[in-house]
């Protein structure tokens, strides 16, 4: 839970580098929070404005933390745009985002690993 409000904490912060764990747990989070409203919404009927609300709400932190993933990996945060590339650019995303730190300090900063 740490790690989801860590990322909601540096809500537009792009620039530095985030780990895998960082980035994945506030994925997990994400998913789980959305797949609840989703549940409240159908029981009671929902327009579905309460997954809107929370979707516009974490949208700059998902870009934000994103980009700092993809920091870490020593690419650009541009590299998101890819996944607007149907199937193929969401695949070469999520290999990007899988892969380990880039060992040492890049030109993002430090390696986050190290800090821990």
């Amino acid at each position: 839970m740490n790690v989801y409000l860590d990322v909601l904490k540096k809500y537009a912060v792009f620039s530095g580098r985030a780990r895998r764990t960082e980035y994945w747990m506030f994925f997990l989070f994400n998913l789980l929070i959305a797949f609840v409203l989703g549940a409240i919404e159908g029981i009671f009927k929902g327009s579905g404005l309460l997954g809107t609300l929370y979707s516009l709400a974490v949208f700059i932190p998902s870009l934000a933390v994103g980009a700092r993933r993809l920091h870490d990996t020593n690419r650009s945060g541009w590299w998101l745009l890819i996944s607007l590339i149907p199937l193929i650019g969401v695949i070469i995303l999520i290999v990007f985002l899988v892969q380990d730190s880039q060992p040492g300090e890049n030109k993002y900063g430090p390696n986050p690993k190290a800090a821990a």
